[in-house]
């Protein structure tokens, strides 16, 4: 200890130098800080910090800050090492000083308000207040600082981002309302968001990952406080913003306001100022309840950036019927509502904690990480042009503004909750811009979806089955009735062709092929398969007494095709040569000889499994589909009459569709008005009301 004294208080700055770089380590320990002190050590620290420079400053600075890290050494603080300070940030260009410079500032801004910060001469030596005097001096201040988050030092970035959080926390939660958003707005326009953005794009994420993810809280926060201040219009600032939202909507006033001084009369005032920008009366306060001055904010930036576009939606909006008009601030606002909850800016304090224990993962710095929300007024303009965009396509009315802006809850959910770190806000507003409105629905479907399976799965499981279980014997039922009207095939064979199951094969192309036409038909009590070949199709269809051919089903082991389960069901497997891709083969067990069999009821028993196992299966039919929608019909129709499962992607596509069409009418009787969002169970939902017949009489017919 006695030789870093002696060292510090040397006049020669290679031993000031060589103290000063032994000091930095000691000082992590809150004992030797402690110690340090009380010998003297820091006077003779605060010296070597005013009168040296080069290495020996940048150690002595990072000694001090860390001192002040283990909270010691506060004593030592005044306006003098705070102006040395914040001039090296302006002045210093050496990165290991600026370092250490940003880091004794970031102590003095954070140190906690007590009685303690104040020096024995009065001075505030904590929060933003300490560094005010020393700004006013250098007022490049905050532009350099800025400045340094563009560094190739990432530590350098680190500091300078930590000194703009702590200022940034320190202005929030200690200045008075008036003066901290003119600290914010400063900040804002010398371009720190831009810059940080561009920081938490880049591949150094996890080398600035803290002072980052501290931004982003305080991002919330202020978005956080600019909501709860509440819209008061004799507020000066206020009565100002809401004024020049209505100025710039170049009002029909102005003309009357014009006329009435040429010919001196009194200008009337117009009973829809106010509805007419979108609000819904004509004391528009109440409309900014629930968003506070941030939806104050966001409206005027919205008009202030895009004051042509604003007047000429206004005047299209007059050219239409009232119950036509989207009504703009309403949608404003609420495009503020639907950010603020998607970001959980509310739910800030509870999120805090677990995020930065989050950060300890390098793999979750994706889900942690939102640059977006840097690009807030961004998105609240590309969000609203959506809602204009989607009001026109849709042809909307009045009534289904709510519709329309829980398509753009969706829409901002999708695309920017779906958007990844890396990605541009340019890429992300083209996007919520041009999003096809048929694809939205469908997204809002999938999302219905998940929300009745969130709240409702439990329940819904059991109902869902039965549903499934009715739509698979409903489309079986539909699908035997298509074999039982019968249907002709092309029958194309080789001169020496013989039935074989699967595909046709292409070797079988090279031989000599001869055209025929197979009609096939299931008999009406569903136990045979009747068919015969001809030559051409009749006019007529064929009748059983002329299909010579019959196969029983009893006798069926199998029915295989080279029909795949996710075949496309839409491509068409005609083809417009002489025989199609598409074969359908039935199996069957040869009959058993009279030795092996019991004849006409002599000879010993045998069962029914032993006898199947040792007989042989040979091909009973085989017939090529036109298409994959005859294919389906015929192959898992047979499946299903012998009571197997479909295989093909048409049949089960249909299956799902009515299945689910099933469920979704069954909730479409269900009220969502209570805690849990039901009130009815699932099952034994009571039926509605049937309609009154007044006025109709039974002139109609149902057809199946």
């Amino acid at each position: 200890m006695s030789d870093l004294l002696t060292g510090l208080a040397s006049k020669e700055d290679a031993t000031r130098k060589m103290a000063a770089f032994k000091l930095q380590t000691l000082t992590n320990d809150p004992a030797f800080a402690e110690h340090f002190c009380a010998q003297g050590g820091l006077a003779r620290l605060r010296n070597v910090i005013l009168e040296s420079s080069g290495n020996t400053l940048a150690y002595s600075l990072a000694s001090f800050a860390r001192l002040l890290e283990v909270d010691h050494g506060w004593e030592g603080v005044d306006s003098k090492v705070v102006q040395k300070a914040v001039e090296l940030v302006v002045c210093q260009p050496l990165v290991n000083i600026l370092r250490g410079a940003m880091a004794v500032l970031v102590s003095i801004v954070s140190r906690p308000h007590n009685e303690d910060r104040f020096s024995s001469s009065g001075e505030d030596i904590g929060g933003f207040k300490a560094l005010k005097p020393a700004i006013s001096r250098f007022p490049q201040f905050l532009e350099m600082l800025v400045s340094r988050l563009s560094s190739a030092d990432h530590a350098l970035c680190a500091n300078a981002l930590q000194l703009i959080n702590a200022l940034m926390r320190d202005a929030i939660t200690v200045d008075d309302e008036a003066e901290w958003p003119k600290f914010i707005k400063r900040i804002q326009d010398l371009g720190v968001i831009k810059a940080v953005y561009m920081l938490m794009q880049s591949s150094a994420l996890q080398d600035l990952a803290h002072p980052l993810l501290e931004f982003q809280q305080l991002t919330k926060v202020l978005l956080s406080r600019w909501r709860e201040v509440p819209v008061d219009i004799t507020k000066p600032e206020h009565r100002r913003t809401i004024k020049a939202i209505h100025l710039s909507s170049n009002p029909p006033e102005k003309d009357q306001l014009e006329g009435a001084i040429v010919t001196g009369q009194k200008p009337k005032h117009d009973p829809n100022k106010w509805r007419r920008l979108g609000f819904t009366a004509e004391n528009p306060e109440p409309d900014f309840e629930e968003m506070g001055f941030l939806g104050m904010m966001d409206l005027s930036d919205y008009v202030r950036k895009h004051q042509d576009e604003f007047q000429n939606v206004l005047a299209e909006q007059e050219l239409l019927p009232k119950e036509r008009r989207c009504p703009l601030a309403r949608a404003s606002l609420l495009i503020t509502a639907i950010l603020f909850e998607h970001f959980e800016v509310d739910k800030l304090e509870e999120q805090e904690a677990k995020t930065y224990l989050i950060l300890e993962s390098r793999s979750n710095y994706e889900q942690v990480f939102k640059p977006l929300l840097l690009h807030w007024s961004r998105l609240h303009v590309a969000g609203l042009h959506s809602v204009l965009r989607l009001w026109k396509e849709t042809g909307a009315e009045i009534t289904d503004f709510h519709k329309i802006m829980e398509l753009v809850k969706i829409l901002i959910e999708s695309v920017v909750g779906g958007a990844e770190r890396t990605r541009g806000i340019e890429s992300v507003e083209q996007e919520l811009t041009t999003y096809e409105c048929k694809r939205l629905r469908e997204l809002q479907m999938e999302v219905l979806d998940l929300a009745y399976e969130d709240l409702w799965g439990q329940h819904l499981q059991g109902t869902r089955d039965e549903l499934q279980n009715e739509a698979l014997q409903f489309v079986k039922e539909q699908r035997i009735r298509c074999l039982l009207q019968g249907a002709w095939f092309s029958h194309n064979f080789a001169t020496n062709d013989h039935e074989i199951g699967g595909p046709v094969q292409a070797t079988d192309l090279e031989e000599q092929f001869v055209q025929s036409f197979r009609f096939i038909q299931l008999s009406q009590d569903r136990k045979y398969l009747h068919w015969a070949d001809f030559e051409e199709v009749p006019d007529e269809t064929p009748r059983y007494s002329m299909l010579s051919n019959s196969v029983p089903l009893s006798m069926v082991s199998s029915v295989v095709s080279n029909i795949t389960a996710n075949q496309d069901p839409q491509a068409d497997s005609t083809n417009t040569e002489r025989y199609t891709t598409t074969k359908i083969t039935i199996h069957g067990h040869e009959p058993r000889s009279r030795h092996g069999s019991k004849g006409k009821g002599h000879g010993r028993k045998e069962s029914k499994a032993y006898g199947r196992a040792n007989q042989k299966e040979i091909v009973l039919l085989t017939f090529q589909p036109q298409s994959h929608v005859v294919a389906s019909e015929w192959l898992d129709g047979l499946l299903m009459l012998l009571d197997q499962q479909p295989i093909t992607a048409e049949t089960n596509k249909i299956i799902k569709l009515i299945g689910e069409m099933g469920l979704k009418v069954r909730l479409l009787n269900v009220r969502g008005n209570d805690e849990d969002g039901i009130t009815e169970a699932i099952d034994g939902i009571e039926a509605p009301p049937v309609p009154s017949r007044e006025g109709l009489d039974d002139d109609y017919f149902y057809e199946i």
